[in-house]
């Protein structure tokens, strides 16, 4: 493969599309981005795989520079079924397969109970991600503010980042995803690097359930914790300021329009009517999450690339930084 032509590939920020069909599948109600093929139940792993368009191999390929001089420490990371070009990586560089991906997550949950209900993948197939439901949920002071427990398993094929598996609570009132976890820590999940056999990480997959029944259970103690706590109007007005601090002496109407909007979000979002948890630090955070989840504005492109962005910040970037501050800064306020 020439190299002037495999170094051109950028990262897009859109549910993947092949032959008119976005990759993606999921259950329940259609969510926020809507996308995807809608499944009549959680799925199994090979279930998922063929509702979300990931039924697809990658393969390397040697690289030449356009004199056809061959480039010794490079090869490009190709997609079999459309020989799209997805990544260019070192020699070292080991593909993990999508159903590897799969598999590795089963293991996780040796009896069989783990089912799939979200999965897809971005840009020309260059990232995927599958989102599986552990059993069991929070449920906050007897009240009917569920939070559900999940696995969200993400991958590159780009060279970009490592298979990672990210604990990923959703509160289901308001489907938002609630991505609190420092993600660069075990605290949040575990990172398995593209070298050696996927197969021989099983140990590693199995310590993952160990760890996200220690984040869950920490995890209801201090959304307890955030219930408990009632700020004042003041304390909220930092609070949201911090998180969307004005960039200049001059405050911008846009920052402005945000902080409202959060505040309104704080009284009146999805799910911040109920008795037991309103009003509370808890609802604060979720204000917060569900403005990246459903309001937060991304630039240009369809209604469908727009939803991709916003689902690839929300989970991956910048939306899920900002949820992972504004969790810690709920709880030192709660403190």
């Amino acid at each position: 493969m020439n190299l002037s032509t495999a170094t051109g590939n950028g990262m897009a920020h859109d549910i993947a599309t092949v032959n008119g069909r976005h990759s993606m599948a999921y259950f329940g109600d259609v969510p926020w981005h809507r996308l995807g093929m809608k499944l009549d139940q959680p799925a199994t792993a090979g279930e998922a795989i063929v509702a979300a368009g990931l039924d697809y191999e990658v393969t390397l390929q040697s690289l030449w520079t356009s004199d056809g001089d061959p480039v010794s420490m490079r090869q490009a990371v190709v997609r079999r079924d459309t020989s799209d070009i997805l990544g260019v990586v070192g020699k070292g560089y080991q593909p993990i397969q999508n159903l590897e991906c799969f598999s590795f997550l089963d293991s996780v949950v040796a009896d069989g109970r783990l089912r799939y209900h979200t999965a897809g993948s971005l840009g020309k197939g260059e990232r995927i991600w599958m989102l599986a439901k552990l059993p069991g949920d929070i449920r906050i002071r007897g009240s009917e503010d569920v939070t559900e427990k999940y696995l969200l398993l993400s991958n590159s094929h780009d060279g970009t980042s490592a298979l990672r598996v990210f604990f990923t609570p959703i509160r289901v009132v308001c489907a938002n995803t609630l991505a609190m976890a420092e993600r660069r820590s075990r605290q949040g999940g575990v990172s398995i690097a593209h070298k050696g056999d996927l197969g021989a990480k099983v140990k590693e997959a199995q310590e993952v359930l160990g760890f996200a029944n220690r984040f869950y259970e920490h995890l209801e103690m201090q959304i307890d914790q955030l219930v408990g706590y009632h700020p004042t109007h003041a304390q909220l007005q930092d609070y949201f300021e911090v998180l969307y601090p004005d960039r200049q002496e001059t405050p911008s109407s846009r920052t402005r329009n945000v902080r409202s909007t959060l505040m309104e979000l704080f009284e009146s979002g999805r799910g911040q009517g109920i008795a037991a948890t309103r009003r509370s630090a808890w609802s604060a955070f979720n204000a917060v999450a569900e403005y990246v989840d459903h309001h937060c504005s991304t630039r240009g492109g369809t209604p469908e690339v727009k939803a991709g962005r916003r689902l690839q910040s929300a989970w991956f970037g910048k939306g899920a930084q900002l949820k992972s501050d504004a969790w810690k800064l709920a709880l030192a306020m709660a403190n």
